[in-house]
């Protein structure tokens, strides 16, 4: 007996029921690992939910975590859809972060400028990030899963190094970067909140990602390049451009979530500025099925998750890396998930060899 995968019509419907019920799956593992701390499941449950959506701190503290997922999830999303792997969104998030730092606090830059050159410097920053690996990729056919993922590291060291050196408060000793200026805090929209102007620019970037994917050439042109490189070619286009060109667009949004985080939360850069955006946009991207709007519902499911863990954490006395373990099962159920609404399972109970 031997299992095999035969291939299903594509469905939507069927695409977002599999999401549902790996969401589900995951959240159902989820309260067998609060059992298995010794906690009652239904009151983490209430907990969770209690201190992620209700009350206004608690919504708008959710949609500040939001925010960043969103635009690592755009990240991944457009990068995969080439085929693209770009396990880089952490360090091009670090980049972004150091780059918006550092422009804001340039006195030498007007006010009214400061906020605009944050979000342009971060995304620049966050592109070159990007360009490197995938320039390496279509140059030398470089693994960009590798070259990606070890760049994260090398980023992180730089930013280790630039914060315990130049950056490092010579009174204090913090290994903090100094404070951007008052006029580069972006605004927030409810006051006493952390919701910021980064909100806004993640909803703006999945909207304008939809249009980009639907509407133009060059998303046509992506999926292309995605589903068959040769007949790419064939049919005129440069797949090599159209990958760095795309991987730049990946970066540049990655990087502008480092922005959001500077200008919106910490006003500095710090060692802890990431809890793992940059991995976590991934399950992001893989939850919504590579659909830039469904980002938004999936970023939310995640921020709820990490802000609702911490209260629950202190609560019931749970481990508060259950929100880590809680992503990760879900990227797995997501990942079953789309194998099994793209391919349905076959038994095959025929004998093998000619036995008698």
């Amino acid at each position: 007996m031997r299992v095999r995968l035969e291939p299903r019509p594509p469905s939507r419907l069927r695409e977002l029921a599999t999401s549902l019920v790996a969401i589900i799956a995951s959240l159902a593992i989820l309260g067998f690992l609060i059992a298995l701390a010794g906690a009652n499941p239904l009151t983490g449950f209430f907990l969770l939910v209690k201190s992620a959506v209700f009350g206004k701190l608690a919504l708008t503290e959710t949609l500040a975590k939001a925010s960043p997922l969103v635009l690592t999830g755009l990240a991944a999303l457009v990068a995969f859809r080439i085929k693209f792997w770009n396990i880089g969104g952490e360090g091009q998030l670090l980049v972004g972060a150091m780059a918006a730092a550092f422009i804001g606090a340039r006195t030498v830059i007007p006010e009214p400028l400061l906020i605009p050159s944050m979000i342009l410097g971060a995304a620049v920053a966050g592109a070159l990030a990007a360009a490197l690996p995938a320039f390496l990729k279509v140059r030398f056919e470089a693994d960009e899963v590798v070259s990606t993922l070890m760049l994260n590291f090398i980023i992180a060291y730089l930013m280790a190094a630039l914060l315990s050196g130049p950056w490092k408060d010579p009174v204090s000793g913090w290994t903090d970067s100094p404070d951007i200026l008052p006029a580069a805090e972006w605004p927030t929209f409810w006051r006493g909140t952390r919701l910021h102007l980064g909100i806004v620019i993640a909803i703006v970037s999945a909207l304008g990602v939809s249009f980009l994917l639907r509407r133009t050439t060059f998303g046509l042109a992506m999926d292309i390049v995605g589903d068959n490189p040769r007949a790419a070619i064939h049919a005129g286009l440069k797949p090599k451009r159209i990958v760095l060109i795309t991987a730049l667009l990946s970066g540049a949004m990655a990087g502008l979530a480092g922005a959001g985080e500077v200008g919106g939360i910490q006003f500095q850069v710090m060692g802890s500025i990431s809890p793992g955006y940059g991995y976590a946009g991934i399950a992001v991207a893989m939850l919504a099925r590579l659909s830039p709007l469904a980002v938004l519902p999936a970023a939310f499911f995640f921020a709820a998750i990490i802000t609702g863990s911490s209260e629950m954490s202190r609560q019931i006395g749970v481990p508060i890396f259950l929100a880590d373990a809680i992503q990760g099962l879900a990227l797995l159920a997501v990942l079953v998930a789309s194998v099994l609404s793209r391919y349905r399972l076959r038994l095959d109970l025929a004998r093998s060899g000619a036995g008698p």
